[in-house]
């Protein structure tokens, strides 16, 4: 179904772009006769035709009309940081105060948040569905709810599981006061301390706290610009070394953007089986796709139920709603244990929310116009970037989420980049807040959730040039 009225035509220029039926300089159908074709509107067709020329497939030609852009391929790095096969402990002392400093308060806009900013949170829908439960609940919401939630919400999340393909039984469903207490709960559930886990490479930092909290050692898995996690160093990891669970997000992975095909994904879930290995993937920015479907999980090739997925609702509606969500699978037992232990339910008015937005299918409207809007600041904070900052930088391409991995070249002295960047009152995160490593600390991240400004762009310009200047010093 298509999310917007325009794409019955946008969805079908960029497709013959991308195989090559249209070529750059190609004129493309006039408004006229895309409207008389389609039967749109002119505002639609209009609406469509920004789209594509914001996301640049597109140029708009005064007087002239439509043209597939000139567009030059994306020159993917080849070389990436190399790792090797080696079990480490996860101390994350020294990369917590990194985390720390990177979120700094800012009185401009900062890039290193990953939530829901004003721009994007639906204040009235979420502030109207709360005055509403209240009026219908009443007291019962200061009650206990079942430990394990709602029967109705995890039955919800359980039908949205399966219109995926993936057969979630809503009684191995545990609701969860957000993600990381999801994640936490499937790592104690199938660990112990001193236990080796497999994480991908770079890694969301918060994930890699938890593990180090929980006392376990890690190999890390390589993330790949152009193919993504690497199955095969996974397989010689597994040969090698007494793995006892694999971590990873095979959607839009966190920091690079990445989706995971559906291949990568069947294998992994067939290598979970035969090695009898537990896979926890995290599924929190799923909901965030910016083209063609809503991906699938590593859960619907599972047959045999190792492999746990957890998700939250604070990234795609506000991150002060606590919400999250585990399928637990065959260690329902041991997490039912573990989230007991960690209180007794989430929070009733949260969960009621989400109930309510569910069965109203206010929560899928919301998503439409939330992945738009995310899009459009993604394509725009990118070409700024690629633009202001030299050519030797690279700024990756992703394919859903909140994050653009960015990498400068190794004459850079990073921290002097991050002090200016400072001075400029824009926050970026350091890329070796990703790794226990320091294999990325040439790269960083930079978020999209909030509104890019002009004097956002002026700052950004700022810092590119300065990075030029270095370079042109060391040449």
């Amino acid at each position: 179904m298509q999310n917007f009225k325009y794409q019955i035509f946008t969805s079908v220029i960029e497709e013959q772009i991308k195989s090559g039926i249209l070529v750059s300089g190609d004129r493309l159908p006039s408004v006229r006769e895309i409207k008389e074709k389609y039967q749109l509107s002119i505002t639609s067709v209009q609406s469509g035709y920004d789209y594509l020329v914001m996301k640049g497939w597109v140029e708009n030609r005064p007087r002239s009309g439509f043209y597939v852009s000139i567009k030059t391929n994306e020159n993917i790095p080849e070389d990436v940081p190399k790792l090797s096969l080696t079990i480490r402990n996860s101390d994350f002392d020294k990369k917590v105060k990194l985390t720390s400093k990177s979120n700094k308060s800012f009185e401009q806009i900062s890039f290193n948040t990953t939530a829901p900013t004003d721009l994007l949170i639906p204040q009235k829908l979420i502030l109207r569905k709360i005055q509403e439960v209240i009026r219908k609940k009443g007291a019962s919401i200061l009650s206990y709810y079942p430990v394990n939630g709602s029967e109705i919400l995890r039955n919800q999340i359980a039908a949205r599981a399966t219109k995926l393909g993936c057969k979630i039984k809503s009684e191995q469903l545990i609701i969860t006061d957000g993600a990381l207490q999801a994640l936490y709960i499937a790592l104690a559930s199938v660990t112990q301390p001193d236990d080796v886990v497999a994480v991908e490479s770079p890694c969301v930092f918060s994930v890699l706290e938890v593990i180090s909290n929980l006392k376990l050692k890690i190999i890390e898995i390589p993330v790949h610009y152009k193919n993504g996690f690497d199955v095969d160093y996974l397989k010689d990891a597994v040969t090698k070394n007494n793995i006892r669970t694999v971590v990873l997000t095979p959607n839009f992975h966190n920091p690079t953007g990445i989706l995971m095909s559906d291949e990568t994904k069947k294998e992994l879930a067939l290598i979970a089986q035969s090695n009898e290995i537990p896979i926890i993937e995290n599924d929190i920015y799923g909901d965030l796709y910016f083209e063609g479907e809503r991906p699938s999980t590593i859960c619907k090739f599972d047959t045999e139920g190792w492999v746990m997925t957890y998700s939250s609702f604070s990234k795609t509606l506000a991150p002060g709603i606590r919400l999250g969500w585990l399928n637990a699978g065959r260690f329902f037992e041991q997490a039912e244990r573990i989230k007991f232990s960690l209180g007794r339910s989430v929070a009733p008015i949260f969960q009621e929310l989400m109930i309510e937005l569910l069965e109203e299918n206010s929560y899928d409207r919301h998503l439409r116009f939330f992945r738009k809007q995310l899009e459009m600041q993604c394509v725009e904070l990118l070409n700024v970037l690629r633009l202001c900052f030299p050519k030797d930088c690279y700024f990756h391409r992703p394919q859903g989420g909140y994050s653009i991995w960015g990498q400068l070249p190794e004459k850079i002295n990073m921290s002097d980049f991050y002090q200016f960047c400072e001075s400029q009152k824009i926050a970026f995160t350091p890329g070796n807040t990703f790794s226990y490593t320091d294999v990325y600390s040439h790269h960083f991240r930079i978020i999209f959730a909030d509104r890019i400004t002009s004097d956002n762009i002026m700052r950004v310009k700022i810092i590119g040039e300065k990075v030029q200047s270095i370079l042109d010093e060391n040449l």
